[in-house]
């Protein structure tokens, strides 16, 4: 079968997004499970690669049309010379972000690439480029006409979805409708499904209030919002349980029971499973046409140009998304020809890369 052509966008250029991709592809294995191509500079990867000091090659092409197999790609999103400043924000780290995270995109939609793994942006940064989206996630599901989208995050130990990412805390209330939480839960059940291999996946959501708002004492949205939704999921055959109390839940370890966990917001979220997977989680956006990655962890600017970025994060993201390519195939193909003899091969750890 043919390896699945990874496209990965650099981020912002004078964070650590070059160093965690440049220490990941220089592992020559890397070559023998998939294609990647880096949206950027040839310039600027150059640049970042002196400063790992890896004996990292690349071949500089237009566009992922024309790839060539068994080395890594750089597609060059531009020509100019262009200065970098790291560990700062400034006006061109967002510009040149978004320029490669465009041009990236583009050949996900024109189906050159199979898979999208984006490298950490400064949201400060793009924001001063124009940028008129909170982050990658609603700015690609745009790009791919998803009319709804979910974010999730993904690591051995759980897979933990939102059902509103990065809204301020006094907006989260009201954004949650059973209608939301309604398209979110069939999203999570669609993606564990296809994306993850999952055939039939266990969901637990989360309350909004402390205590899963104690019968109503502490909050109402639990009786009249989430519990009415989970109950119409469960009507449509979904295994769905809840609203839990989010800290008893983390608390006591009854997220090993269930393959997704859905959280009211950002931080309900994200704070128990950075606790439980910061390093190794990857950020997947489920409800795409395309698959799309990302680490789990931010530009950190306090070490760029330093060699000190571990680039764990980053080669599970771009693991996760050759898993979702094989997993995604495999789903369809076998509802295309249900006699066919399901191909599962075996999973590649990431430590066996490493090792080898």
């Amino acid at each position: 079968m043919e390896l699945p052509k990874i496209g990965i966008t650099v981020g912002d250029i004078n964070g650590i997004g070059l160093e965690v991709i440049i220490k990941t592809l220089s592992e020559k294995k890397i070559l023998d499970y998939c294609v990647p191509v880096i949206y950027g500079s040839s310039k600027v990867v150059s640049y970042h690669k002196n400063i790992v000091g890896d004996d990292f090659q690349f071949v500089p092409i237009r566009s992922a049309e024309r790839i060539t197999p068994e080395r890594v790609n750089v597609v060059n999103c531009w020509n100019e010379v262009v200065n970098i400043s790291l560990g700062k924000v400034v006006l061109e780290g967002g510009q040149y972000a978004f320029k490669a995270l465009e041009m990236a995109v583009g050949e996900l939609k024109a189906g050159f690439i199979d898979a999208l793994v984006t490298a950490p942006i400064s949201k400060e940064a793009m924001q001063m480029a124009g940028f008129p989206f909170p982050g990658h996630t609603e700015y690609i599901a745009k790009e791919l006409s998803a009319p709804e989208s979910l974010m999730l995050m993904v690591s051995d130990a759980l897979r933990v979805g939102l059902a509103t990412n990065h809204l301020p805390i006094r907006e989260v209330a009201g954004a949650i409708t059973k209608e939301v939480l309604l398209k979110k839960i069939q999203i999570f059940h669609e993606t564990l499904q296809i994306d993850f291999d999952k055939d039939r996946p266990t969901i637990a959501v989360m309350g909004l209030n402390p205590h899963a708002g104690e019968n109503g004492m502490l909050g109402e949205e639990e009786e009249k919002i989430i519990r009415p939704a989970i109950v119409e999921c469960k009507k449509k055959g979904i295994v769905v349980n809840g609203p839990f109390s989010a800290d008893g839940f983390f608390g006591s370890g009854q997220y090993h029971k269930y393959d997704g966990i859905l959280a009211m917001y950002h931080d309900q979220g994200l704070i128990p499973f950075k606790a439980l997977s910061f390093g190794t989680g990857v950020n997947f956006t489920a409800g795409l046409a395309g698959i799309r990655t990302s680490p789990d962890h931010g530009t950190a600017f306090d070490i760029a140009g330093k060699n000190e970025a571990d680039p764990s994060s980053f080669r599970q993201a771009l693991f996760t998304a050759i898993d979702a390519i094989r997993n995604r195939r495999n789903y369809f193909e076998m509802r295309a020809n249900p006699l066919r003899k399901r191909e599962k091969p075996a999973e590649v750890e990431e430590s066996q890369i490493v090792q080898e």
